[in-house]
């Protein structure tokens, strides 16, 4: 549509006249030109007041003397009818001459301002809280200063782990299940240079393999049934200018092992379904509790992508190898335990150590975890003694066993059903499965539920 001058006009004094904030015109001697119908609401006038002084309509107004001097004045508060307002005044210009003065009014009570104000502050004090919150969720848990351990073992692998962490080279961590090998993941991030960004966490063994691509690169519109309408990003890209720990890379599936392989030498992920790779800058933390090195043997793993991740090896110590840490590693469990249980512990046998010394642990930290925790059910008093302790292997002989339900004695017999199987296939969970005769999503759900995976 094109417009002529008249229509152009009509358009202009329409929207002056419905605009919302009260306007003013006024010449450069402050008779009054336009005065909109918010602002004649607001002084209670009618549009009879056209053409009079400014000052005779506006109280304590100055749209006049900016007409005079042709200085803006922005901001200005002005009381009109016993409030306070904030009032632009500004000169309209023509070849260096002042021919108008618009006037504006943006709150017509200081009090909306404060009132704005205070809601800008709550918005940012929310965002502050919100990021924090985000930070400490995509954040590292731990620090190198929680990871118990006085042992000579533990004390080299910590000074070490804490030199590497100041470097962006990707890390293998490897040993027993339960040994704590996410702990320095965590520690790690949480002691180099990207510990301000994102620490996102894969199992992956946990997610089906038909999932795991799309989890891991995302993918795009449309690239399969189900896709959200915008696409998804995927972990690599979450991690971005971060850290990502792949845990138990061992189960990763041959033809996504060599996707990850790109990644790692190209530094730029390809979403499913994308037509072009996007760059990312991520570090790569790995760990397993398989020998890695067997698993190429067998044709499991890729030895270029071993060779790729293996830059810098940290190996985690079993418990039975570091028992010195025992009195340590008891301490620090109990004192957390008192939240979730109810229960402190003021004493402690000498008999208890006897037992704990005796046991192989297999399960490592994690299962004296879950003992000390079945043990303070057990106990009447604040002491912890010897017959509190059920251990399902052991050298130790227990003068009086304590008998348990049914039910609880069932679930620790798939739980040390477990262990051992894994224990067996060197910790292959996929092959400990089939020694169990159940399937790989079933194991890893009693897994889980034994809480065998946190």
């Amino acid at each position: 549509m094109d417009w002529n001058l008249q229509q152009m006009s009509k358009l202009l004094e329409a929207v002056f006249e419905n605009a919302h904030e009260p306007m003013v015109v006024t010449d450069r001697d402050g008779k009054i030109l336009l005065l909109n119908r918010s602002y004649r609401e607001f002084l209670g006038v009618q549009e009879s007041v056209i053409g009079r002084p400014v000052t005779e309509v506006i109280e304590n107004t100055r749209m006049h003397i900016v007409g005079q001097e042709g200085v803006p004045e922005i901001a200005d508060i002005q009381k009109i009818k016993g409030q306070k307002m904030i009032a632009h005044r500004i000169p309209i210009m023509d070849e260096g001459q002042v021919i108008a003065v618009l006037g504006t009014v943006l709150f017509q009570d200081v009090k909306e301002l404060a009132s704005l104000a205070a809601m800008v502050g709550q918005l940012q004090d929310e965002l502050t809280y919100y990021k924090k919150e985000l930070r400490r969720r995509l954040g590292a848990t731990y620090h190198f200063d929680q990871i118990v351990g006085y042992s000579l073992k533990m004390l080299e692998l910590k000074k070490f782990s804490q030199k590497v962490a100041k470097s962006d080279s990707t890390v293998l961590i490897t040993g027993e299940s339960g040994t704590g090998k996410e702990l320095f993941a965590h520690a790690i991030h949480a002691e180099s240079k990207r510990k301000m960004g994102p620490f996102i966490r894969v199992n992956c063994a946990a997610i089906p393999d038909s999932l795991l691509e799309s989890e891991l690169f995302g993918y795009e519109e449309g690239a399969f049934t189900g896709a959200a309408r915008r696409g998804k990003k995927g972990k690599f890209e979450l991690a971005d200018h971060g850290t990502i720990l792949l845990d138990e890379i061992g189960d990763m599936p041959m033809p996504l092992q060599a996707k990850l392989l790109r990644v790692l030498q190209e530094k730029e992920v390809e979403r499913v379904g994308a037509v072009r790779a996007t760059p990312i800058d991520v570090r790569v933390i790995a760990s397993t509790n398989q020998d890695l090195l067997a698993c190429i043997k067998d044709g499991r793993f890729r030895a270029d992508l071993y060779y790729r991740l293996n830059v810098v090896s940290l190996e985690v110590p079993p418990l039975r190898e570091r028992l010195e840490d025992l009195p340590e590693l008891v301490s620090n469990v109990l004192q957390r335990l008192v939240e979730s249980t109810g229960s402190m512990v003021k004493a402690i046998d000498d008999e208890v150590w006897g037992v704990l010394r005796s046991y192989s642990w297999p399960g490592n930290v994690r299962e004296l975890c879950n003992v000390l925790e079945r043990a303070l059910h057990h106990m009447e008093d604040d002491t912890l003694k010897k017959e509190h302790l059920w251990l399902p292997v052991s050298d130790q002989a227990f003068s009086s066993p304590t008998l348990m339900p049914l039910k609880e004695t069932l679930e620790n017999a798939e739980r040390e059903a477990l262990l051992l199987a894994m224990e067996q296939a060197e910790g292959n969970k996929l092959e400990a499965a089939k020694l169990l005769h159940i399937s790989k999503s079933s194991f890893y759900e009693k897994w889980e539920k034994h809480g065998l995976s946190k």
